[in-house]
């Protein structure tokens, strides 16, 4: 791995070998020295609680120097788009910005959500890849308008800690919220599930699908690792005998450019997560990659019972990231 944009394009080995480090290194939590003398810059262009201060955290630990910067507010705004006359309220184009930051860093990890403005701009990830294609070292993920793969690595460390690495089944579900998401998060659970092989269904209303390309790619992952998928409208499905139940929200690509559209307030009934549901399963766990809704997404019940696991992929996100930093900064 030179980057870690997305999972997408990791090998089955280059995946196992981060979990296995992850695991490694939450069983001997310490202060190690794989980042002596280096440092790495975290960029966020928008909030953040659980990636701010992991990654803050797997520098630290790790040995290393983590380098804070938030464009617009303590660094410079940036410009992100080629060939453009900067006469508007940009000050610092993002070529200069990755250059010249590359030449301090060892690594930069950059946090750039989804604008929900333009569909077919936005799913190409153009604030990432140009963070790719300017930077010298190693560029991690740490979400994008597209993938999250950090997150997904933590969730399926969560995964593997309570059922081991056997095939298991896996309902991804979108829940109802009050504002448009991005696709982000389940994107990449759906690709990672994929590629760890698990029986996935993904539940979600007509017309919510996800992104066509980024299915086939899971769809061959799948295929590859002997798993599968299977998508259904029914809010019900799925769980009957699961072993994890993923919930989560996002916006279709026709919510796109549409500020003041929201999700239909009758789907937000059948689509929460409730005891009733997750009493079909196979005594189930529940996750989701926070902050969560409460009675919204998933009532008190099912996101206090011993049976969520919220909190441990919290922690994952952690260990997770000191193993991709550990693996890419050499």
């Amino acid at each position: 791995m030179r980057d870690l944009l997305s999972t997408a394009n990791l090998s089955r080995k280059e995946f196992e070998d981060i979990l296995r480090k992850a695991a490694a290194l939450k069983a001997d939590r310490r202060v190690t020295n794989e980042l002596a003398g280096r440092s790495v810059a975290l960029v966020f262009l928008n909030p953040s609680l659980r990636t701010r201060a992991s990654m803050q955290v797997a520098v630290f630990e790790l040995g290393g120097n983590p380098v804070l910067i938030e464009p617009g507010s303590t660094s410079w705004s940036i410009e992100y788009r080629d060939k453009i006359v900067m006469d508007g309220n940009k000050t610092e184009h993002i070529a200069e910005f990755v250059r010249v930051l590359s030449r301090y860093v060892s690594a930069i990890g950059v946090r750039t959500f989804a604008e929900l403005k333009d569909w077919e701009y936005e799913r190409t990830d153009p604030v990432l890849h140009a963070f790719a294609k300017y930077s010298n070292v190693p560029v991690i993920n740490l979400e994008s308008a597209m993938h999250h793969p950090c997150q997904a690595f933590a969730d399926m460390l969560t995964i593997r800690e309570r059922f081991g690495s056997e095939k298991k089944r896996v309902l991804m579900t979108w829940a109802w919220h009050p504002k448009a998401l991005p696709m982000a998060v389940p994107n990449s659970f759906v690709l990672a599930a994929a590629q760890c092989g698990h029986e996935l269904t993904i539940a979600h209303p007509a017309g919510y699908d996800l992104d066509s390309d980024l299915m086939r790619q899971a769809t061959e992952h799948a295929e590859a690792a002997g798993g599968s998928i299977r998508v259904t409208n029914d809010p019900h499905q799925g769980f009957d005998d699961g072993d994890v139940v993923y919930a989560k929200s996002w916006a279709p690509a026709s919510f796109y450019g549409r500020p003041d559209v929201g999700h239909h307030a009758s789907l937000r009934h059948d689509w929460i997560v409730d005891s009733e549901k997750m009493s079909r399963t196979n005594d189930g766990i529940f996750m989701h990659c926070l902050p969560v809704r409460r009675n919204v997404i998933v009532t008190d019940e099912v996101l206090d019972s011993s049976n969520s696991v919220v909190i441990d992929e919290a922690e994952n996100r952690l260990h997770v990231q000191k193993a991709i930093l550990a693996a890419l900064v050499k």
